[in-house]
């Protein structure tokens, strides 16, 4: 039975055979956690096992006080009856698929992950496996995402007009990951300065200090009142959107960089004046190649709306199952802010 290694319940996916949470959404004794998201990494629990990659952002979300278990890359270790290893996920700095051996079967949970090359993080790695339990954020078949040099140039022609114009240039993306890789991309084709959010500097030196390459980086803080950013850009979450913050920028031209902006109409009801389509998700394709990669018997679909990956999937000639079909019960998880 595969629910001997995986199961739904209340506090988040669990595997009974090692007695630990995947992700757990409420505190728990032992949890392996993927990433440093805030859908995925909560306080409280009295253990974390965490990929060494990233654990300058799991201190960020989790305190300094928690204790963390750091693990290498393919590193084992035993938790109850079963070997466990992390593996690279592509999502973001330090995200993580989860193999699970025990009860003689593998499991791979594979967290976020995405299968295009980002230079700040580790790329996805295929881990051969019986059991794959996959994401589905953009289940369908109209998310593909386009080269990202293809975005870098988009971004870079709407910085110019916006130079020509006189006015500043807001992207609104996520604050971890997302703000990274953009300024990770960006620096392979120009060296000016970013002005960044307040919600996104820690984040961003925790990127500078384990290595990564980004474009130099300053804050908007209240002295920046007045202050003339015209043909400039500035980086902020969308929370940030339509707050007092965004007074300064009254003139501004704002764009959004997320995979939903892959859906026709979706940057006008948005009210953004750009958007850029980039996500640290797998796309349609790259679901399809990631199943096909990792060669397992049976699949389990969860996050998103799965009906039409699981559809293909059993088309195709897999064994494709919502996660519920496990049994137990999954918590009712909220959307985070971070993670497209």
């Amino acid at each position: 039975m595969d629910d001997d290694l995986l199961l739904p319940r209340p506090e988040g996916l669990y595997c009974p055979a090692g007695d630990f949470f995947i992700d757990p959404v409420q505190p728990v004794a032992r949890a392996v956690v993927t990433h440093a998201h805030g859908d995925h990494a909560r306080v409280g629990s009295a253990r974390y096992h965490v990929a060494r990659a990233g654990v300058g952002l799991m201190r960020e979300r989790l305190g300094t006080s928690a204790t963390l278990h750091e693990y290498d890359w393919n590193e084992a270790f035993t938790l109850g009856g079963t070997c466990v290893s992390l593996h690279p996920s592509g999502h973001i700095l330090g995200a993580a698929q989860v193999r699970i051996e025990g009860c003689g079967k593998v499991a791979v949970v594979s967290g976020d992950y995405k299968r295009e090359p980002d230079p700040t993080c580790d790329p996805f790695e295929p881990v051969p496996c019986d059991i794959f339990v996959t994401e589905s954020t953009f289940g369908l078949p109209i998310y593909r995402w386009p080269p990202m040099s293809q975005v870098v140039d988009e971004i870079l022609d709407w910085l110019d007009e916006c130079a020509t114009r006189g006015v500043p240039a807001v992207l609104f993306c996520y604050a971890l990951g997302k703000a990274q890789r953009l300024l990770a991309e960006l620096a392979t084709r120009t060296d000016r300065t970013v002005h960044l959010h307040g919600a996104m500097l820690r984040l961003v030196e925790a990127y500078r200090e384990a290595g990564v390459h980004m474009l130099p980086t300053e804050a908007v803080g209240e002295s920046a009142r007045g202050k003339d950013f015209a043909g400039e850009l500035v980086m902020a979450p969308p929370s940030a959107a339509g707050s007092p913050w965004m007074r300064r920028f009254a003139k501004a031209s704002t764009g959004f960089a997320s995979g939903w902006m892959q859906v026709r109409g979706a940057r006008r009801r948005r009210g953004y004046d750009r958007g850029f389509v980039v996500s640290d998700h797998a796309d349609w394709p790259g679901l399809i190649r990631s199943v096909e990669d990792c060669g397992a018997k049976r699949i389990y679909v969860t996050h998103g709306d799965g009906e039409a990956l699981i559809r293909h999937l059993r088309e195709n000639g897999h064994e494709a199952f919502p996660l519920g079909a496990l049994g137990g019960r999954m918590p009712e998880l909220r959307g985070s802010e971070e993670g497209d």
